[in-house]
């Protein structure tokens, strides 16, 4: 059997696959920067945000809201901080004004888990009836499983606080896609496929593997000068990749295989600057080694019924 039929010739499903199956073409993703901010930064939880999170906020690459100029259909992505942490009637002007744009194929919000409260999860299923010619995906940034590693990056929230918003947004039938950082300090291989059987497990539709980039002006980036853990190799990074697609489930779209650290603010892995030769060099490998999504998956499906993983 052809492995990379459904998926266009690469050995993963990618999110060009997925758009180009479900759509019968590939659409653009623009970043967004609608001016929210985030529990760990205006003192709810901390001020200095997540200890590898630059002041943008994660969203270096967005442009600001209402600035988009398009002249095709494409995903708004709202990005930067926490795009769930506003009142409700401004996030209702904020993704109708979206949603309302004929250019705009479906709308994809990131955000935290512990900034999912009713009010915005009935905002969110509202939409979905109002518009259902288009999409609503959630992002969530999980990064890992274990509470260990959490704690020292100031995720801020525990694991069955991410849990109990996935089941929720599944029973509204709204997508989450996971955020999954490989290489943070203190993890192992193993610790990090433990996150994938994790994801495994619990009914996600999407997950972005992100590399570990170390910017200036942050937290991280000090632990890093004083040479308290390393940077991941090339080399290093697609084992650890490889390792985690094969590993995940087939039917989950993986929208990310490495991540863009701002040129500006990047001090290290400098290799991950040229993402074009981390792509060609990780399906170069996967074809070499026979590696594809879900050749190590360990088959488990989740039954809303039967299953405890939430």
């Amino acid at each position: 059997m052809d492995v990379t039929a459904k998926w266009h010739g690469k050995r993963y499903y990618s999110l060009d696959a997925y758009l180009k199956n479900t759509y019968g073409q590939k659409f653009k993703k623009i970043s967004i920067d609608a001016g929210f901010t985030c529990p760990n930064r205006d003192g709810t939880l901390g001020s200095r945000g997540c200890i590898f999170c630059s002041a943008g906020g994660s969203g270096d690459f967005a442009l600001p809201y209402g600035s988009v100029v398009a002249a095709e259909p494409y995903i708004a992505y709202f990005q930067a901080y926490t795009c769930t942490y506003a009142p409700v009637a401004s996030l209702d002007s904020i993704y109708r004004s979206a949603l309302e744009d004929p250019l705009v194929i479906g709308i994809s919000i990131a955000t935290r888990p512990d900034c999912l409260p009713p009010e915005v999860l009935s905002l969110l299923a509202d939409l979905k009836i109002k518009y259902p010619e288009k999409f609503i995906w959630i992002e969530l940034g999980l990064q890992t499983i274990h509470e260990k590693t959490a704690y020292y990056i100031r995720r801020g929230y525990p694991l069955h606080c991410f849990s109990h918003a996935v089941r929720q947004l599944h029973l509204l039938g709204i997508p989450v896609i996971t955020h999954v950082i490989l290489g943070l300090p203190g993890e192992t291989k193993a610790m990090m496929l433990q996150t994938i059987d994790y994801l495994n497990d619990t009914p996600i539709s999407g997950v972005k593997l992100q590399l570990l980039h170390i910017l200036k002006n942050t937290d991280l980036a000090l632990d890093y000068e004083q040479e308290l853990f390393s940077a991941l190799s090339l080399n290093g990074y697609l084992d650890l990749l490889i390792s985690c697609i094969r590993r995940l489930s087939p039917d989950t779209v993986i929208h990310r295989v490495t991540g863009d650290g701002p040129k500006e603010l990047l001090i290290a892995p400098l290799w991950s600057r040229d993402k074009k030769k981390v792509l060609n060099s990780l399906h170069h490998r996967m074809k070499q080694e026979d590696a594809y999504q879900g050749k190590d998956w360990k088959g488990k499906k989740y039954d809303p019924r039967t299953s405890d993983a939430l």
